[in-house]
């Protein structure tokens, strides 16, 4: 196979895969991250210690994220015909893509939220802050490095699990990797698909590392937490700003 008859394909694959993982990143971020919030929240001594719902939440995370991708794919063809209507295409693998990276992501995000610093969350309280004000002015603040640290991951599982889900006729470069790489013994394509998938893979890390440490550089990350601190520490200063931090929380 020539150049210029794999050009096509791969422009297609490449754009069919950014496609997959793009959308499957929003819906595992808008429904992970709540969730990992609140496995937080319901725990032994969280704002909203609920044990039983905390133990049941964390259970259905733990299956849903120890379930291998090909066989939760496959356990979920019902459910995908039944959303999109069919269960090949691209479309059809963002159902089963965004399902598995949801508790992946989630457990990534209680992790990265139990890692704020304690103190800042009772001075909010301190000041009658509610748990919405703890969650929206402190807790995903303060983690956004490490929360953007755990989307690029995630991200970057979504490229090798939309690869997995090429085998099943989702396309993208797994498919292509795998009708033509594989099939049909073009050896050369299935290397260039790799070498795609590498170099997609480099950027996506890179930026997301890029963007944690240029966040973590500026020590405080919400608004009000710098002064938190102080009101934290009990210094003369704190007391002039404790004013001004309620009304911002």
């Amino acid at each position: 196979m020539t150049w210029s008859e794999m050009q096509p394909l791969l422009s297609e694959a490449s754009g069919d895969t950014l496609y997959m993982v793009g959308w499957s990143t929003v819906i595992a971020v808008v429904g992970g991250l709540p969730l990992g919030v609140l496995l937080v929240l319901t725990d032994r001594g969280g704002l909203l210690q609920n044990l039983a719902a905390n133990k049941v939440i964390g259970q259905v995370v733990n299956i849903a994220r120890s379930m291998p991708f090909i066989i939760l794919m496959v356990a979920l063809m019902s459910f995908t015909r039944t959303i999109t209507g069919t269960t090949i295409g691209r479309e059809a693998a963002i159902v089963p893509l965004a399902i598995g990276a949801i508790p992946f992501f989630a457990r990534l995000v209680e992790t990265a939220v139990r890692e704020v610093d304690g103190g800042l969350v009772e001075a909010v309280q301190a000041m009658g802050g509610n748990t919405w004000t703890v969650v929206r002015k402190v807790l995903v603040p303060e983690a956004l490095p490490s929360l953007i640290s755990s989307a690029t991951t995630t991200v970057v599982a979504l490229i090798g699990y939309s690869a997995m889900a090429g085998t099943v006729g989702a396309g993208g470069l797994g498919d292509i990797a795998i009708r033509y790489g594989y099939q049909r013994f073009e050896t050369q394509l299935m290397w260039i698909t790799v070498a795609i998938l590498a170099v997609v893979i480099s950027l996506i890390q890179f930026a997301g590392d890029y963007a944690a440490r240029a966040l973590h550089r500026r020590g405080g990350h919400s608004s009000v937490a710098p002064r938190l601190r102080l009101l934290k520490n009990r210094t003369p200063a704190a007391e002039a700003v404790a004013s001004d931090v309620n009304r911002a929380a």
